[in-house]
């Protein structure tokens, strides 16, 4: 029978492609991608000529079903990201869940995700860490800030260059001023950096540098022994 595959795809270098999932992305009938545009550049430095077919936040309620149907009738489908691994803060979870509903198997590939390389980078402990990916825009933003105030866990979080100044100031607001993190730029690319301090001295730092390039923020937890 055929299934579904979750592929995770590089999240800068492109040398960080299993042999694995080349050879499953050669295989299947159809790749569902977010940006085609970006999932044909690495389909192209591969040399693999299988088909591709948007699946975006915009589009994937109307087409998990569709999908499904196509792989119950013989047509095996690969879910890519445009970067790392799909479902995490990435389309794949409706896609994942519809084919549970439909009794077809899924079979996810082990690989790239930001997250793991900045907590090992990042000093801070992380024996038990939660990840919360992107904070949301405007509704919800502060009572999310808020329930996490007395977090003790080690916190991940996902951020873009023009919100970044703002999402450590409401750290700043929120777990004191003092709190060590961690933050994490262009993750594997030419241009990787992470910077290590006290939210403040970050602040400081991005305020007299613009940020460029998607970040990862860990958090200590409240209240941790250094």
């Amino acid at each position: 029978m055929a299934k579904l595959y979750i592929v995770p795809t590089p999240i800068g270098n492109l040398d960080d492609m299993t042999i694995r999932g080349i050879k499953v992305l050669e295989s299947v009938d159809l790749i569902l991608c977010e940006d085609t545009r970006r999932t044909k550049k690495l389909l192209n430095h591969f040399k693999i000529e299988s088909k591709l077919r948007s699946h975006h936040q915009f589009n994937e309620h109307k087409e998990v079903q569709h999908m499904a149907e196509k792989i119950k009738s013989g047509e095996n489908i690969a879910l890519v990201s445009d970067a790392g691994t799909p479902g995490i803060s990435d389309p794949g979870f409706l896609i994942t869940r519809t084919c549970i509903e439909n009794d077809i198997e899924i079979e996810c590939l082990p690989g790239a995700t930001a997250l793991i390389p900045a907590l090992l980078i990042s000093g801070i402990s992380f024996e038990k860490f939660i990840f919360e990916g992107f904070l949301p825009v405007k509704k919800g933003r502060k009572t999310r800030l808020d329930n996490l105030s007395e977090e003790s866990r080690t916190m991940v979080f996902y951020e873009s260059p023009h919100k970044l100044i703002r999402t450590l100031n409401n750290f700043s607001d929120v777990f004191g001023a003092e709190r060590r993190i961690s933050v994490s730029r262009e993750l594997t690319k030419i241009y990787e950096e992470t910077l290590r301090g006290t939210v403040l001295e970050l602040i400081n730092h991005f305020q007299e540098k613009s940020p460029k390039g998607e970040f990862v923020i860990v958090v200590d937890g409240k209240g941790k022994i250094k």
